[in-house]
């Protein structure tokens, strides 16, 4: 059970979606603004946020959209802009950089885990930026995360997102593709999972998805096209390097489906009815 959630006056959020709005309760963030109104706690604006807080969480889509947000805000020498957001590790380290031309500390701090997982303080969070003004932040890590890595500069933390998450995203991948395999071959789905997570199969995927695919509870913990847009960041950033990824590749070409079977909005785990499908 979580302790009582400390209130952090000088903390705001921009961005409530799932991860915004689990951010916002683990914090205890004074203010928290949102595109949508209904999401919007003591902030009309973004720049209310700003103006009234030194420390500014983003949890946005994309870094091209955390670019727009920092662009039309006035931050100040001093303040602090952690960026939660999966983005582009080049367009967040050029953020850094722009952002410390005006005397601001900016970290991508990146987290791996769902909503649900942060809510339990069951994620990690991996850091780029200056080690001082992570270790500043740390407390406020602490509310939410298992663990802090400091990846390196900016930047740094958004690639090691990417690479989690290529994995992370197989491995949920793989157990949809065995889920689906076994109820073609009539096994039941509880007794495979079961199988799985007690032999050399294991991930961490089958303890978060497992339930979920067996369910078909596709209540979205994290969604299927936010994923897809990071498969796509991955494969543009390993193409800038001369690199193919394979599995990767099948996996995209597998949420585009989903997308287009209308799966978008829900949770990732839904990829298994595409898996589904795939029987003669």
């Amino acid at each position: 059970m979580n302790p009582p959630v400390q209130q952090r006056p000088g903390l705001g959020i921009i961005g409530m979606g799932l991860m915004g709005g689990a951010l916002m309760r683990m914090t205890g963030a004074a203010r928290g603004w949102d595109i949508d109104p209904a999401r919007c706690v003591h902030a009309d604006s973004a720049a209310e946020v700003f103006a009234n807080c030194a420390v500014v969480m983003l949890c946005l889509p994309d870094s091209h959209i955390a670019s727009a947000v920092l662009a039309a805000a006035e931050t100040r020498p001093g303040q602090i802009i952690v960026d939660t957001t999966t983005g582009d590790p080049g367009v967040m380290a050029a953020l850094g950089a722009a952002l410390a031309e005006k005397g601001c500390h900016y970290l991508d701090a990146t987290i791996s885990g769902s909503s649900v997982q942060l809510l339990r303080r069951d994620v990690l969070v991996m850091a780029g930026g200056d080690a001082d003004v992570v270790e500043r932040c740390r407390e406020i890590f602490d509310t939410f995360a298992s663990e802090v890595i400091h990846a390196g500069p900016c930047g740094a933390g958004a690639r090691m997102k990417l690479v989690t998450n290529l994995v992370l995203g197989l491995n949920r991948a793989a157990l949809a593709e065995g889920l689906a395999f076994a109820e073609a071959l009539g096994v039941e789905p509880e007794s495979a999972l079961r199988a799985m997570r007690a032999g050399n199969a294991y991930s961490r995927a089958m303890d978060v998805k497992g339930e979920k695919m067996i369910r078909r509870d596709y209540t979205p913990q994290a969604r299927l096209s936010q994923h897809l847009k990071d498969l796509r960041l991955m494969q543009n950033c390993a193409g800038e390097r001369g690199m193919d990824l394979p599995l990767a590749r099948t996996h995209r070409a597998l949420l585009e489906k989903a997308e287009g079977m209308g799966l978008g909005s829900l949770d990732n785990s839904a990829i298994l009815e595409v898996l589904r499908l795939h029987r003669e």
